[in-house]
């Protein structure tokens, strides 16, 4: 039997206590640069993306990732939410 594994929603606050963990966060995309994201999930958080990442400037975005030691996150998947999250 395997165990179920869960992944926590956290916000920029946690990102330290989560370093080599597969964290949830949900926050708005405030820059796009390449292969780079930044974030506002109650602070500002930086999300390494992966190939399949297609975000938006503006739009509300959930990614799943490992938190570097850095406190950046690399991306292992995303989902772009839209502009309707949060109002």
């Amino acid at each position: 039997m395997s165990e179920q594994l869960s992944t926590p929603r956290i916000t920029a606050a946690y990102l330290d206590n989560f370093v080599g963990k597969v964290v949830m966060l949900v926050g708005k995309v405030t820059q796009l640069r390449g292969e780079q994201a930044t974030l506002d999930s109650e602070g500002t958080v930086t999300v390494l993306l992966n190939r399949d990442a297609h975000l938006t400037n503006g739009n509300a975005v959930q990614v799943i990732g490992k938190v570097n030691p850095d406190l950046s996150i690399k991306v292992l998947t995303s989902r772009d939410l839209g502009t309707g999250v949060g109002n």
